[in-house]
């Protein structure tokens, strides 16, 4: 494989790019890429505790929340890939902020929404602007901290900024839902796009761009067909039932699109994911745990926030506070783990955290279908504490398996796996929810689903994951 003679996405080198050259970056680049970030997480967890207010007063079924949150949710997944490869393409910064502006614009779309239709179809649009944003965000931030030591930290501040986003959103959404109403859960994303962009543009350097690549738009179509039937018919099982013909149908379809999308990789001249990335085992290792752990920690988020709100009849607010414990954890998890990481490498910490995880899960599990609330408090602080205290180790994995010129694409494959578990999490659990006779049982038996996700992300991590850092695949 031969690369072009990068060149610049069009901008003049910015402050940040003067700073790699000097081998100081600062930390403004760090909080232009993260304030992005910040806003794509904050929308999924704000988001949480507002749907079944939203669901009520646009009169929309379960089915159709789940909808309102899975439709943002499979767009992003389906399309992390082609924002990977317009970002190698034509510059990661350029298609950041593109996806910035996208994103921004379509959450007030959102905001005045008159029906559950137009929601739905202004998230789909904000899912694009998210598939957009993280590639880019991961991209760079390689391409800004060159140093292992600069870039552990930027990769552990990056992931507890996602911590931070998990931990207000629950909070935030409940205190804006409970006071001037749902709306304002998506207006919010408003001032943080718009200072995202002008961070990004004064602080963030131009990125290096291989315009001779071709988009593999055959490989898009089969990623997006896949994650939309798989999301589509998990749905769907809580209304029509598992063996339904409609169900049935779209599973086997998601999984011959995702044959299809493998057949195409392997013939095509320009693959979206370069068969050296598709067999790399610390690349795929690790897409393979985010998938598990998004899995695990989103469909807890969505079910305990229905289970919590209908069954114990808590305000929005009063679930968000409920959830503290869970999301808190998350907010130093990612730093602490990042500078163990230079002591212990990535394999010890990723295992450690799935386990602890696991452990969460199952003592909720474990406490029946309506223990009392501080029997719940240990468990989800420990899944909080141990996705977050696994995810820095699994980025670094991710990203240190790929070259350069494929950080977008790396950082893509990943974020995309993390996506779909997310994805399939939500729509499990809200099935789970809408079939089982209580609130109560469908969450026990989600809940002891995930416990099962997080100890075979543990027992990936011993397989996949290195004890340090493992070199990037050559650019050939």
């Amino acid at each position: 494989m031969t690369f072009s003679e990068p060149a610049d996405d069009g901008a003049s080198a910015g402050p940040g790019q003067a700073d790699r050259a000097s081998g100081e970056p600062s930390l403004l680049p760090l909080l232009a890429v993260c304030a992005g970030y910040f806003m794509v997480i904050l929308d999924v967890t704000v988001v949480s505790v507002a749907v079944p207010v939203i669901g009520r007063e646009l009169s929309a079924s379960v089915t159709g929340v789940q909808w309102i949150t899975d439709g943002y949710t499979l767009v992003f997944a389906g399309f992390l890939l082609l924002g990977g490869a317009l970002g190698d393409r034509w510059g990661n910064r350029r298609i950041f902020c593109t996806g910035v502006a996208v994103f921004t614009v379509s959450s007030a779309a959102c905001a005045l929404a008159p029906g559950a239709p137009f929601l739905t179809a202004a998230r789909l649009v904000e899912g694009l602007g998210a598939a957009l944003i993280v590639p880019g965000s991961l991209a760079l931030l390689r391409q800004t901290y060159r140093a292992p030591a600069a870039r552990s930290r930027a990769f552990g501040l990056w992931g507890s900024m996602a911590g931070v986003a998990a931990s207000a959103g629950p909070l935030l959404g409940g205190l804006l839902v409970s006071t001037v109403g749902w709306r304002w859960v998506f207006l919010i994303n408003l001032p943080v796009g718009v200072a995202c962009l002008v961070l990004t543009l004064r602080h963030v350097g131009p990125s290096p761009r291989l315009a001779s690549r071709a988009v593999d738009w055959p490989a898009q179509c089969a990623v997006v067909t896949a994650v939309a039937l798989l999301t589509g018919a998990l749905n769907e099982a809580g209304r029509r039932g598992w063996t339904a013909p409609a169900v049935l149908a779209g599973a086997g379809l998601s999984v011959l699109a995702a044959v299809a999308f493998v057949v195409r990789e392997r013939l095509a001249r320009s693959p979206a994911v370069p068969l050296d990335l598709l067999r790399s085992r610390a690349l795929g290792g690790g897409a393979a745990i985010g998938l598990l752990f998004n899995f695990g920690f989103y469909a807890m988020v969505f079910t305990v926030s229905l289970y919590f709100q209908h069954q114990r009849g808590l305000s929005a607010l009063e679930t968000g506070a409920a959830l503290l414990p869970a999301v808190a954890m998350t907010m130093f998890a990612s730093v602490l783990s990042a500078r163990l990481a230079r002591r212990t490498g990535d394999r010890p910490l990723v295992i450690a955290g799935m386990l602890l995880a696991a452990a969460g899960l199952a003592g909720w599990t474990a406490a029946g279908t309506d223990p009392a609330y501080p029997l719940l408090v240990a468990p989800m602080m420990a899944v909080g504490f141990g996705t977050s205290f696994a995810l820095t180790g699994t980025t670094s994995t991710v990203m240190g398996s790929a070259p350069p010129a494929y950080s977008g694409t790396a950082s893509a494959l990943f974020n995309t796996a993390r996506q779909v578990g997310s994805a399939t999490g939500v729509a499990l659990g809200g099935t789970l929810l809408a079939t089982a006779a209580t609130y109560g049982e469908g969450l026990r038996v989600s809940t002891a689903i995930g416990a099962f996700a997080y100890l075979t992300a543990a027992g990936l991590a011993w397989y996949c994951v290195p004890t340090g850092s493992e070199p990037a695949l050559p650019a050939r």
